[in-house]
């Protein structure tokens, strides 16, 4: 794979496209990537770039009257134009073949982050505790909805009859207690069967499929213009 290029400069931006728009001069971190992407980073907005252009692209350095003019086109012709008037660090690095992010979205690390973000099955819910204890096993979660009723939430990665089947179990001995009664269900999980979902509708039961990344706070890596 070829390196990884940093350069730090001070530069202006123009890119041109379906919009236009306009970087004035300042200092900026340029990443040029193997798979051919160029991105401009200012020192604040964590990781997304001020703009950028994804592969597939051409990277062009000017030359003569044109030296230090970057221009980045891609196939639909749009152009990024990188006019660089002080590089202050040029580096390449051979990073290799990366391994790719390995998730450990196992139902505990689940259940844990639904419990410190509660809110995701709505506004005004409030944890009563995890692993609640039954006769028959502890229901991950059971927490309270805005209107104070009693949720009961059973958690998995894939979400399959099985795991309704359980609930309804859950479901059946918490509604014999006069303290919290009545208790509806939430079956959530990372993906949902649909016979799982055509099950829990059936008998009242609700689904959520979660977001295992947006849990943990970490937002999708797709780029935005705007």
């Amino acid at each position: 794979m070829p390196p990884m290029r940093l350069v730090i400069a001070r530069c202006s931006v123009d890119y041109a496209g379906r919009l236009t728009a306009h970087l004035p001069s300042a200092p900026r971190l340029i990443l040029v990537k193997a798979d051919g992407s160029v991105s401009i980073h200012a020192d604040d907005r964590a990781y997304k770039p001020l703009n950028w252009m994804s592969p597939p692209c051409t990277l062009k350095e000017g030359a003569g009257e044109n030296d230090g003019v970057w221009t980045v086109v891609n196939k639909a012709g749009e152009k990024l134009i990188i006019t660089m008037e002080e590089v202050l660090h040029d580096s390449s690095h051979e990073l290799g073949v990366d391994p790719g992010l390995i998730k450990d979205g196992v139902e505990a690390h689940l259940q844990e982050l639904l419990a410190d973000r509660i809110e995701t099955l709505g506004d005004g819910y409030s944890l009563i505790r995890r692993e609640y204890p039954t006769a028959i096993g502890p229901v991950d979660i059971l927490c309270r909805d805005a209107t104070g009723a009693t949720v009961a939430v059973e958690i998995k990665r894939r979400g399959e009859i099985d795991g309704v089947e359980q609930l309804t179990r859950y479901l059946e001995l918490l509604n014999r207690d006069p303290h919290l009664a009545p208790v509806r269900g939430v079956f959530a999980a990372q993906e949902i069967k649909p016979q799982a979902r055509v099950l829990a509708t059936d008998r009242g039961i609700g689904c959520v499929v979660l977001d295992y990344d947006g849990l943990r706070g970490i937002e999708d890596d797709k780029l935005k213009l705007f």
